[in-house]
C-alpha cells in the first residue's frame, strides 16, 4: 500500500489525508473485526506516523466510530440507493432484496456485510459502538420495514400480513446467505436466499402485483 504522508498542508489535502485512513480501516475491519483497528495498525498499515492518524482520529473509539460510519455511507450507496429508484411497491421491495444480494456478491467490504460483521461483534457490548452498531442495522431493517407497508399501501401484498414481522423474515433470509457464503465461497447461496424471498413474497402478493422481477446477476448492477 502507498505511503500516506502524515502533513496536510491544506483543508483539502488533510480530507485526502483522512479518507485514506478510512479506506484502510473499513477494509481491515471487514475480515479482522473493528476491535483489531488502532491508530497504531493504520499507521504502520499506511506507513503513517502514530501521530499523524491521531491528528485525524483523538482516539481508537473515534477512529472505530468514524470507520463505522464511512461503512454504513458505502452501504447505503452500494446496497440501497440503487433500489429506491425502483417504483413503489413489489418493485422496490424486491429491489432492495435483490440489491443487498448483489452488494454482497460483488464483495463490495471483503469481509461480507460490514454491519452484519459489526453488530454481531458488539451486539453484547454496551456502549457507543454497540450503539452505532445497532443505529446502522436499524437504518436497513427500516427501510425494509417501509418497503413492505409501502408494497401493502399500493395494493401489491395482503394488507392483513404484519409488516414488521415479514421485514424480519427476510432480513433472516438476507442474513444467512451472508453467513453462508462467506463459510461456503459457494454463490449458490444467493440464488437459494432469492428463491426463498421470491416465494415468500409471492405467498402474500395480490392480483394487482405486477409480475415479479427476475433477478439481477452481480454485473447487472
Amino acid at each position: 500500500m502507498p505511503q500516506v504522508s502524515d502533513t496536510s498542508q491544506s483543508p483539502r489535502k488533510g480530507a485526502i489525508t483522512r479518507q485514506a485512513i478510512l479506506d484502510a480501516a473499513v477494509r481491515l475491519a471487514s475480515v479482522e473485526g473493528l476491535e483489531t483497528i488502532s491508530i497504531g495498525r493504520l499507521a504502520e498499515v499506511l506507513q503513517m506516523s502514530k501521530s499523524g492518524v491521531f491528528a485525524h482520529f483523538g482516539s481508537k473509539q473515534d477512529l472505530q466510530l468514524a470507520a463505522l460510519d464511512a461503512a454504513l455511507h458505502r452501504f447505503v450507496s452500494e446496497a440501497m440507493q440503487p433500489a429506491l429508484h425502483q417504483a413503489a411497491g413489489l418493485p422496490r421491495l424486491w429491489g432492495l432484496c435483490d440489491q443487498y444480494l448483489s452488494y454482497l456478491e460483488r464483495r463490495v467490504f471483503p469481509g461480507g456485510c460490514f454491519l452484519l460483521a459489526t453488530w454481531a461483534e458488539f451486539d453484547s457490548r454496551p456502549g457507543p459502538l454497540r450503539d452505532a452498531a445497532a443505529a446502522a442495522m436499524h437504518t436497513w431493517n427500516d427501510a425494509i420495514e417501509r418497503a413492505v407497508i409501502s408494497a401493502q399501501e399500493v395494493g401489491h401484498l395482503d394488507t392483513m400480513g404484519d409488516p414488521a414481522q415479514l421485514a424480519f423474515e427476510l432480513n433472516a433470509l438476507l442474513q444467512a446467505a451472508n453467513s453462508a457464503f462467506l463459510l461456503s465461497n459457494d454463490r449458490r447461496e444467493f440464488d437459494r436466499a432469492r428463491v426463498g424471498i421470491r416465494d415468500r413474497l409471492t405467498r402474500l402478493a395480490t392480483a394487482q402485483a405486477p409480475h415479479r422481477p427476475a433477478a439481477s446477476s452481480p454485473g447487472d448492477t
